[in-house]
């Protein structure tokens, strides 16, 4: 290791009220999420997981498909709940992050179309989009909500910094976390997607001792 590198290292570091404070901030977030209807319209968060959920199944059930985008730490995410919703909850799931084809219609058509143009293409009437953005304000994301909704498809949002970003307004049911830091709000809708999965899927929570 060089000497500089030894300087780094040395200067580098958490105690354990870090840590503490950083997990107990994380804590609040997550259960102190906001979940609305159209409008504006508060909801219990209980009661918009187990809508969410129910939307979930009844999307499958009626031979539809949920559909996952998002940018960057949001776009993981997205690969991730298609895949988890797919294998572990037997829900039709897919992810619009394919790096051929962003790459072709960004530059064909503007990466503000990137998803809106997937769903023109591909999105059915009755398709759930989970349409994910920390800032809640990506072009890309709320042009693809608008189209998913003139193709007749239903739409649950998460987002997250400022309250009155565009994309909360956007959903059927719309999730938002109240941090304006992306590990914060991108940890939380991770969560969030995960809580809706893994109840539907029958989890029960352990006790803590």
């Amino acid at each position: 290791m060089s000497q500089h590198n030894e300087t780094i290292s040395s200067e580098l570091g958490v105690t354990a009220g870090d840590l503490d404070r950083y997990f107990t901030f994380l804590r609040h977030v997550l259960v102190n999420a906001a979940a609305s209807r159209p409008g504006a319209e508060s909801l219990d968060y209980a009661a918009a997981m187990s809508e969410a959920m129910q939307l979930a199944r009844a999307t499958h059930d009626a031979g539809r498909k949920i559909i996952f985008i998002g940018n960057g730490g949001s776009a993981a995410i997205a690969s991730h709940m298609a895949t988890d919703y797919s294998k572990n909850g037997g829900l039709r799931a897919m992810a619009m992050n394919d790096g051929a084809t962003l790459t072709c219609l960004s530059n064909d058509l503007g990466y503000e179309n990137v998803f809106a143009k997937q769903i023109e293409m591909h999105a059915n009437e009755g398709d759930l989009l989970v349409a994910i953005s920390s800032s809640g304000r990506s072009e890309s994301i709320t042009k693809a909500v608008r189209t998913a909704r003139e193709k007749g498809g239903a739409v649950i949002t998460l987002s997250g910094f400022a309250p009155g970003n565009p994309l909360r307004a956007l959903g059927d049911l719309n999730f938002y976390v109240a941090s304006d830091q992306y590990g914060y709000v991108e940890i939380a809708h991770l969560a969030i997607c995960h809580a809706i999965l893994d109840f539907s899927c029958g989890l029960v929570p352990p006790a803590l001792s």
